[in-house]
């Protein structure tokens, strides 16, 4: 049930990837759709199918309203790594509850627990990853923690209680989701950890 979901989900982001203007040129990550369909159905194979449903339905409306949920990921992003330029752009992007705002912080705050952990435990294979903290951010480096909270604002408010929910479950039975991420993302190159 859930590589349909996947498929039909990183299809949808791809078109959407493919479309994001990039200050200065297109980047190469644009044009490498094996590695993108890895990495992003890696992380999606770790949600449970009410998310994955939810999260479609909000690509599809997004399609449908004429918007772009990787464009504006990023411009979210832009908020820790280019300040002045987000207070040029904010105000085109869509308001986020105050309630749903608190559950993205909740969900980033253990996420970044989850791969600091992933970091120190697979510290060879990840030092040359994305720094953890939002400290870290700068004009040519987005750290795991933006890059995260950039992509939760833009799902909807189901998908994002969906997600807390999930995430709330998996600290209580000690799963860490970015290990497992991590895992799928080594099993898609024939690799074990």
């Amino acid at each position: 049930m859930k590589e349909p979901l996947i498929s039909q989900i990183t299809a949808c982001e791809w078109d959407m990837f493919g479309q994001v203007t990039n200050v200065g040129s297109r980047a190469s990550c644009q044009d490498d759709p094996d590695t993108f369909r890895i990495m992003r159905g890696s992380q999606f194979a770790t949600w449970p199918d009410d998310a994955l449903r939810s999260y479609l339905d909000d690509l599809h409306t997004a399609q449908i309203e004429g918007r772009n949920l990787l464009t504006e990921k990023y411009a979210r992003m832009m908020a820790s790594t280019h300040p002045f330029e987000y207070q040029q752009i904010q105000d085109q992007l869509p308001v986020i509850a105050t309630e749903t705002e608190k559950m993205i912080e909740e969900i980033v705050a253990v996420n970044v627990n989850w791969q600091g952990d992933v970091d120190r435990k697979y510290y060879e294979l990840r030092r040359r990853g994305r720094p953890l903290a939002r400290d870290a951010d700068n004009w040519y480096t987005t750290s795991f923690e933006t890059y995260l909270r950039g992509e939760l604002q833009t799902y909807s408010r189901k998908t994002i209680a969906l997600l807390h929910a999930y995430t709330v479950q998996c600290q209580k039975q000690g799963r860490n989701l970015a290990e497992e991420n991590l895992v799928q993302i080594a099993k898609a190159y024939g690799k074990t950890l």
